[in-house]
């Protein structure tokens, strides 16, 4: 195999990844366009989380519901009903009056969002040789991470543009559209084809994916452990994911997307404006900012962890990624002791609150540097009430510069290994009659718990603190971590109709993933032998 893929391996990923653009794009491009809106149309914090929440309602369906159609009408076609999708959601809220048809404008850019979540990692997985599939996977997650990036951008750059929320949604089409102008010239996934008995159409396909300096004799290898691996497997309705073979893989990805969301990521991103604001940064423009710099954090780490993932592997990534997570978020509530205490924000009166960061978390109230004090945002006895802390002792302000470093450190942890490896491993353990559906599943499992921590986030920092709520997540993933040394396999380097067997018997899957990489190194050692000619792709741990 060649050092890198082909030009066409290169040219497929960047058309499948415009639906990681969008999926990143329309959950990030809200952030900055809200800020407009409820200003604009007067909205109360319900409405906000019902705009917000919109796109993740839309995703659990689309991501759910995807897995079936992609069995039935192959990964291409998803891909083009979800552009299709995109714009007639980008349409619907660009040109809303009404807040009803704003929300059904979310409900459906979610739908794709949910699909493209799906079936962009499997498409990648399916089609990529299993030298850089880890790298070409990762792909995607980098597109999402560029989505988030572009849409803060944007959000900075047309904050203070007449109707420039509008166009902020009427951008996202634009992608969309090249995405479908791509799709002629897109394969289908050698599996399907093959499953569809198209054979020849598949080889073509796997020729042009492996490059023409790639005996035919590789090709056809791969080819013969495809429709080997199909007849074996007895496994395409959903019933037969409660299949032990089945079963063990649904739940690491399920446990494994659990673990993506209750990380707390995203609510650690929406609690960075607070952040800033009690570092003495208040306004719109100052805190689009400061998400840039969290987004743009994100996705370096993650065109990082492209460089190492099929070098290190994906269980190193997550382990390193676990435990800095932990490390970052446990900093992170020591920070917001220094800034808030460990006091509820939950006091009947704001003259209870004794530092400004307690104060700036309570809608209702406002903080006096001149005073030292808390009190009611409309109390005309002060004349220098502010909603950030730009006044705040030494001490506090180290607590926020920790808090500041902590959330940068957390986030870098986060794309190496939590944010991507998943999607990742999503992608590759199932067989082949039953992975668009489990993954529907582990996806659907993945903006559910979006969901679950979007609203019950601001409510566990009322009752348990900040910094408790930052501990929380800490130890949900150091349950995770555990979890994850004893059951996730290394599946770097294996074929797809290989990672399977990694769930056969008793044997912890990690342990087991040893005596298959043993065996994969030296049946690849005797190859490197043999005449290029009679070349023939060694299939790791085949009896």
């Amino acid at each position: 195999m060649a050092p890198t893929p082909p030009k066409f391996v290169f040219f497929v990923v960047f058309c499948i990844t415009i639906g990681g653009l969008l999926f990143g794009y329309d959950t990030g491009v809200i952030s900055g366009a809200l800020v407009v809106i409820k200003d604009e149309w007067q909205l109360n914090n319900t409405q906000q989380e019902f705009i917000v929440g919109g796109t993740t309602l839309g995703a659990i369906v689309g991501g759910l519901f995807s897995g079936y159609f992609a069995d039935r009408w192959g990964r291409r076609t998803i891909t083009f009903l979800s552009s299709l999708v995109f714009i007639l959601g980008a349409l619907i809220m660009t040109f809303s009056k009404h807040y009803s048809v704003l929300i059904g404008g979310r409900v459906v850019v979610g739908l794709a969002v949910g699909a493209a979540s799906m079936v962009v990692p499997i498409y990648i997985g399916e089609l990529a040789p299993k030298e850089f599939r880890g790298r070409l996977v990762t792909l995607n997650v980098l597109a999402i991470t560029g989505g988030q990036l572009i849409a803060y951008l944007l959000a900075w750059a047309l904050t203070d543009v007449h109707n420039g929320w509008r166009w902020m949604f009427a951008i996202s089409a634009f992608p969309a559209a090249v995405q479908l102008c791509c799709l002629p010239w897109l394969p289908e996934s050698p599996r399907v084809l093959i499953r569809r008995g198209d054979k020849e159409k598949a080889r073509q396909v796997l020729s042009r994916v492996y490059g023409a300096n790639v005996p035919q004799s590789i090709v056809q290898d791969e080819m013969d452990s495809m429709e080997q691996s199909m007849r074996s497997e007895n496994a395409s309705r959903y019933v037969d994911l409660l299949q032990p073979i089945n079963f063990k893989p649904l739940i690491v990805a399920c446990v494994l997307q659990l673990m993506q969301q209750f990380s707390g990521f995203n609510t650690a991103m929406y609690y960075s404006a607070t952040i800033l604001k009690m570092a003495g940064f208040g306004s719109s423009k100052s805190a689009t900012q400061f998400s840039i710099a969290i987004a743009a954090t994100n996705m370096v780490m993650t065109i990082v962890a492209i460089m190492i993932i099929d070098r290190f592997g994906r269980r190193k990534l997550l382990l390193t990624s676990f435990i800095g997570m932990i490390v970052g978020l446990v900093l992170l509530g020591i920070a917001f002791i220094f800034i808030v205490g460990l006091v509820k924000i939950t006091k009947d009166t704001c003259g209870e609150y004794v530092k400004c960061g307690a104060c700036a978390l309570d809608d209702k109230c406002r903080w006096s540097p001149g005073s030292f004090v808390c009190t009611y945002k409309d109390n005309s006895i002060y004349d220098d009430l502010t909603d950030s802390c730009e006044s705040i002792t030494t001490r506090d302000r180290a607590g926020t510069w920790l808090a500041l470093a902590s959330l940068i450190f957390y986030v870098a942890l986060y794309a190496v290994g939590l944010g991507n490896v998943p999607w990742l491993i999503q992608s590759e353990i199932f067989a082949q009659g039953i992975r668009s559906k489990a993954g529907s599943l582990a996806t659907a499992t993945n903006w559910v718990s979006n969901f679950i921590i979007s609203v019950t986030f601001l409510t566990m920092t009322l009752h348990i603190t900040a910094s408790g709520t930052f501990w929380l997540y800490a130890g949900i993933l150091l349950i995770g971590l555990v979890f994850m040394f004893f059951m996730v396999p290394e599946t770097k380097g294996l074929k797809l109709e290989d990672v399977q067997k990694l769930f056969v018997g008793n044997i912890a899957a990690y342990r087991r993933r040893r005596e298959v990489a043993r065996k994969s190194d030296s049946d690849d050692s005797d190859q490197d032998d043999e005449d290029a000619g009679s070349a023939k792709d060694v299939v790791v741990g085949r009896d």
